[in-house]
C-alpha cells in the first residue's frame, strides 16, 4: 500500500486536487490522507468547493488562516510537521503555486519523505511574483514533476532537473472542468443576476501588482468605465481587493458603475457558468487562462507575462499591458470580431491527467 498526504490550502487547489483524489480511489493501491492547510478559509473559497467537486472532507484542517508570507509558511509547516511524522508517507503531494505548495514542500523533503508536484514546470520569469518563488523552490526539490505543457518539461531541462523526474502529463485543472462543465449549465447565476448569453464580461483580479497598486489599479478601472458602457462586466470581487479600497476614490469609482455587478466569491459551478457564457474574460489569474482555453472564450489577462504560454500560442488567451489605453484597444479588436477566436486545445487536456499521474506514483518505486 502507497500512503500519500494531498495537500489543499487555497481555492485555485481544490479543482486540481479533486481529480487526483478520486484516482487514487478508482487505482486501487493506495491509503491517503487529505489535509487543508486553510490558506483560505472563506466558505465559498473553501467549504462549498469541496461539496461542489465531490471531494472527500479533509481529513485533517491546519487551520492556518491569513497571515504575511512568512507568517503563513512557516505557520504551515509547523503544523504541518507533526501530520508527517504522524502518517508516514511515502509521499506528499502538492499541487501549484502557493504558500501551502512550498510548505508542506520543505516539510517532506527535510523529513526524507518524497516530494509530487502536480503543475511542475511553469515559470512568468518574474521574480516579484510570490507565486513564481513558490514554483521554482518546489520544483528544485520535487521528486516526481507532473507538468500540464511542453514550455514546463523545457523550463525544467533548461534549469538542469533531470529528465527522469520530468512527466507531461496534461492538466488536472482541466479534467475538472470537462467533469463539470454539464452539472455547470444547471446553474441559476445568469438568470438571478439578469445576465444573457455572450451579453457581459467576467473579471477577476487578485494579483497584489494590480489590486493593491493604485495606479495600475486606477489605469484598469479607467478601462473598465469604458467597457461598461457597452457590456456588462460581472466582478467576483476577492476580499482583499474590496477591502484595500472600500471608502476610498477607486472603491468608490468601481461602485459607481452602473454595468458593474460586483459579487461576493461565487462557488466553482456558479462561476463555470458565468465563464462558459461570457463574451468575454478580464483577469490576472493563471488558471482562468487555462479555462478559457477550453471554453473557447476570449480572454485578455492583464498582466505583462504569463506562466502559461500555451494558453496564447494555442488558446484564446492575449496578454495586455497594465495601461487604460491597452486595455481598450483589446477590447475594442474583441469587439469587432464579435468576440469570436479560434484556438486549439493543448496535448493532453482531454481530462485524463489525474489518470495518468496516478498511473505514475503507482509505477514509480519508492
Amino acid at each position: 500500500m502507497i500512503r500519500v498526504i494531498c495537500i489543499c490550502g487555497a481555492r485555485p487547489n481544490f479543482m486540481k486536487i479533486a481529480p487526483i483524489m478520486k484516482a487514487f480511489q478508482k487505482h486501487g493501491g493506495f491509503e491517503t490522507l487529505l489535509v487543508h492547510t486553510g490558506q483560505h478559509y472563506d466558505e465559498n473559497m473553501s467549504k462549498l468547493f469541496f461539496e461542489e467537486l465531490n471531494i472527500p472532507r479533509p481529513d485533517i484542517n491546519l487551520e492556518v488562516g491569513s497571515g504575511s508570507h512568512a507568517v503563513q509558511t512557516a505557520e504551515i509547516m509547523k503544523r504541518f510537521e507533526p501530520v508527517v511524522l504522524d502518517f508516514k508517507p511515502h509521499y506528499v503531494l502538492v499541487v501549484g503555486d502557493v504558500n501551502s505548495t512550498i510548505a508542506c514542500g520543505l516539510v517532506a523533503v527535510k523529513l526524507g519523505v518524497k516530494l509530487i508536484h502536480v503543475e511542475a514546470g511553469l515559470r512568468s520569469f518574474d521574480r516579484s511574483m510570490p507565486e513564481e518563488i513558490n514554483r521554482l523552490l518546489t520544483d528544485s526539490i520535487g521528486d516526481l514533476l507532473f507538468v500540464t505543457e511542453q514550455s514546463g518539461v523545457d523550463n525544467l531541462k533548461r534549469e538542469g532537473v533531470h529528465s527522469g523526474k520530468i512527466h507531461f502529463v496534461g492538466n488536472v485543472m482541466i479534467d475538472t472542468l470537462l467533469a463539470n462543465r454539464q452539472k455547470a449549465e444547471k446553474s441559476h447565476i445568469l438568470k438571478k443576476l439578469g445576465l444573457e448569453q455572450r451579453g457581459y464580461a467576467v473579471i477577476t483580479l487578485h494579483r497584489p501588482s494590480n489590486v493593491d497598486n493604485a495606479r495600475a489599479f486606477g489605469q484598469i478601472l479607467s478601462a473598465f468605465e469604458e467597457i461598461q458602457k457597452e457590456l456588462k462586466l460581472v466582478f467576483p470581487i476577492h476580499p482583499r481587493t474590496r477591502n484595500n479600497w472600500k471608502g476610498k476614490d477607486l472603491g468608490n469609482r468601481l461602485e459607481s458603475m452602473p454595468n458593474m455587478i460586483l459579487l461576493e466569491p461565487v462557488g466553482y459551478l456558479d462561476f463555470l457558468c458565468l465563464t462558459d457564457n461570457a463574451a468575454l474574460i478580464l483577469t490576472d489569474s493563471g488558471g482562468i487562462q487555462e479555462e478559457t482555453t477550453i471554453l473557447g472564450v476570449p480572454c485578455l489577462t492583464l498582466r505583462e507575462n504569463t506562466e502559461r504560454p500555451v494558453t496564447v500560442i494555442e488558446g484564446t488567451n492575449q496578454l495586455v499591458k497594465l495601461t487604460t489605453d491597452d486595455i481598450l484597444a483589446h477590447y475594442q479588436k474583441l469587439k469587432t470580431s464579435r468576440f469570436i477566436v479560434s484556438g486549439n486545445i493543448p496535448r493532453f487536456w482531454d481530462g485524463n491527467a489525474a489518470d495518468r499521474i496516478v498511473q505514475i506514483i503507482h509505477d514509480a518505486r519508492f
